[in-house]
């Protein structure tokens, strides 16, 4: 008899203030060793480095952080945009589809740090949607979470990254909320919701290459 894994399940909102609040004793020697001499220790423990947290979030980073960048790309932004703002997501799937356990950022960027206070502050303001949120999400297939299985979702994520990288109009929206739902999924470890997201990246990948054809036929057409 096989025995399934078992998934807690933790508020999506106490995931993030617990990865901002645990000090390893690893990650208190990595951020010392980056901080000046002259920084107080109190000071360097009223933040965290976003490496840090990254790095606590374990490969549940990949979820959050693309949640960010799909919200980023849903913005009304000028035509073209998104060839700058899908290139986050770009890297960001394309780590999964290496296998990396979390988010690795360049150094500059992981080593930044981050007021505790000022992260927490937003996090309790988004609490009140995020329980909205975990109302209809729940631990489920959660064999999808596995390494080699989570690698293969990379690569669908990433193809769907390619499409909103692409600058084609309306086909932008579509592949940034298939990012979004998929993201929301990884993060709470939903596989229905992850499925779903991938759902809607297939449609966003066929309204692409439809888009595509339709303006490369036209231009020979023209021509």
């Amino acid at each position: 008899m096989s025995v399934q894994p078992v998934t807690r399940r933790r508020p999506m909102s106490r995931s993030l203030l617990m990865a901002l609040r645990r000090r390893r004793a690893r990650d208190s020697a990595a951020e010392d060793s980056q901080g000046p001499a002259f920084e107080p220790q109190d000071a360097r423990d009223a933040t965290r480095s976003l490496g840090a947290i990254l790095a606590e979030l374990g490969d549940r980073s990949f979820g959050w952080s693309i949640i960010v960048f799909a919200l980023v790309n849903l913005l009304p932004l000028p035509f073209g945009s998104n060839v700058v703002t899908a290139l986050p997501l770009l890297l960001l799937t394309g780590q999964m589809v290496l296998g990396f356990s979390h988010v690795r950022l360049p150094g500059i960027i992981a080593r930044r740090h981050i007021p505790r206070r000022g992260f927490q502050g937003v996090v309790l303001r988004f609490r009140p949607l995020l329980r909205r949120i975990e109302r209809i999400i729940r631990p489920r297939h959660v064999w999808l979470f596995a390494p080699r299985a989570e690698r293969i979702v990379g690569v669908g994520l990433f193809l769907v990254s390619v499409a909103l990288f692409l600058p084609i109009p309306f086909s932008g929206m579509i592949s940034a909320f298939a990012l979004l739902v998929a993201g929301i999924g990884l993060a709470e470890r939903d596989g229905a919701v992850v499925f779903a997201g991938l759902a809607v990246g297939v449609v966003a990948i066929a309204v692409t290459l439809a888009a595509a054809t339709t303006i490369v036929l036209g231009v020979q057409a023209a021509t």
